[in-house]
């Protein structure tokens, strides 16, 4: 092992961490500074900062970085539309980019010479999060326990935590029922009863949203105002980025709004199944969509249609700090300066249903659309030959 004099661990007060920060200190002799981001996952902070007290961390960071999470990292990557597999919409990977570029700040500024994560060898985090390490300091010393230590499951880390001491909540003992990763844009839960992807989901799994079968049996109407692709409004309320997407996740939550049962491929390869919630953010994806079907033209929207997959695997696959996506949001960006007005959507039961959507810059034309009499603006006779120039290649003779 490397020597290193102090790292800076990215710390959450779970099992994983608290297990590293004591093995960091017993194996490296180093001192560490524990830093852990408040992406809204309703966290009890107060019982983080004991925790890494009691375990001799000498210096402990605990930023609220809920609006910079979702101004300049939620809110971009849903001007993109951006779904990774036709399900995902990156709730975990979204986060990664703003929590690797804090701990670098944090590591320049105590001195540190690494850093660490608690990531596992299997998943997608780890890359996520060393991509974006290297981009902030690139001789930046990293130490990443599972691709180290020969603790090769949760079951060790318990028998470890109980070794040292090292007070672990009641339901990580014995078989950890499974994994969950929140921010104010999602939870997901992974792994043990999760694991056979033919195996219902059992209830308890999901946190912040009831079953679309026992959600109020009255719909609930919201109005969503947009300006330049952002929203920025619900029912003629202003609300800040942060206080917008999580008055959107209780509305959702209360209807079963955001749920999937997901089967994706993961950067590093292998198949994983996850139960996700996304009730604030499925609402806001139907929103987004809606105001841009009337204010942007149809080729600008099926070209932004084309490279959103595209868009949503660079960040999935932790490349948020790319030129490639840098290059893709400023395409993006350029198509929403006319993304505003009013979309108005009814939620019920699961379901996000877009009722009107109206906006200062709206492309749609009544004259045009309607079906009545219209022969001053239209000729339906000159749809004949459109048909027949399309049909050239097509025909036999």
């Amino acid at each position: 092992m490397k020597k290193v004099n102090k790292v800076v661990l990215a710390y959450s007060g779970g099992l994983d961490t608290s297990v590293i920060l004591k093995w960091l200190k017993e194996n490296y002799q180093c001192e560490v500074v524990t830093f852990t981001a408040d992406l809204g996952q309703e966290e009890d902070f107060e019982a983080v900062k004991t925790k890494a007290k009691q375990q001799g961390t000498s210096e402990i960071f605990i930023e609220d970085l809920k609006e910079e999470f979702v101004k300049d990292y939620v809110f971009p990557m849903f001007r993109a539309n951006a779904l990774y597999e036709g399900y995902y919409l990156l709730g975990t990977a979204i986060a990664r980019p703003l929590i690797a570029k804090k701990q670098i700040e944090i590591a320049q500024q105590v001195k540190a010479d690494a850093v660490a994560h608690g990531a596992t060898g299997k998943g997608n985090d780890q890359i996520r999060f060393e991509l974006g390490y290297y981009y902030h300091q690139s001789d930046i010393e990293i130490i990443s326990p599972w691709r180290i230590w020969d603790m090769n499951s949760r079951a060790a880390l318990v028998k470890y935590a109980d070794q040292h001491n090292i007070e672990i909540s009641k339901d990580k003992r014995g078989e950890q029922p499974f994994s969950i990763d929140a921010n104010v844009l999602h939870s997901s839960a992974e792994g043990k009863v999760l694991e056979d992807p033919f195996v219902e989901a059992p209830e308890y799994v999901y946190t912040r949203s009831v079953s679309p079968i026992d959600a109020p049996n009255e719909p609930e109407e919201i109005v969503i105002d947009f300006k330049s692709g952002d929203a920025c409004a619900i029912n003629n309320e202003s609300l800040s980025p942060y206080n917008l997407l999580e008055k959107l996740n209780i509305i959702g939550g209360k209807h079963g709004v955001g749920r999937i049962d997901l089967v994706e491929n993961r950067f590093i390869g292998m198949k994983s199944r996850g139960v996700y919630e996304t009730p604030g953010g499925t609402i806001l994806y139907h929103a987004h969509r809606a105001i841009e079907s009337i204010t942007l033209d149809k080729e600008v929207t099926h070209t932004k249609d084309d490279i959103a997959p595209r868009y949503a695997k660079l960040i999935y696959n932790g490349l948020w700090f790319s030129p490639e996506r840098d290059m893709l949001q400023a395409m993006i960006d350029q198509t929403q300066s006319n993304v505003s007005g009013r979309v108005r959507i009814k939620i019920y039961k699961g379901n996000v249903m877009v009722t009107g959507r109206e906006s200062p810059f709206s492309l749609y034309n009544n004259g045009l659309a309607t079906f009545e009499d219209d022969d001053n603006i239209y000729s339906q006779q000159d749809a004949e030959g459109f048909i027949k120039l399309n049909a050239l290649r097509l025909r036999k003779n």
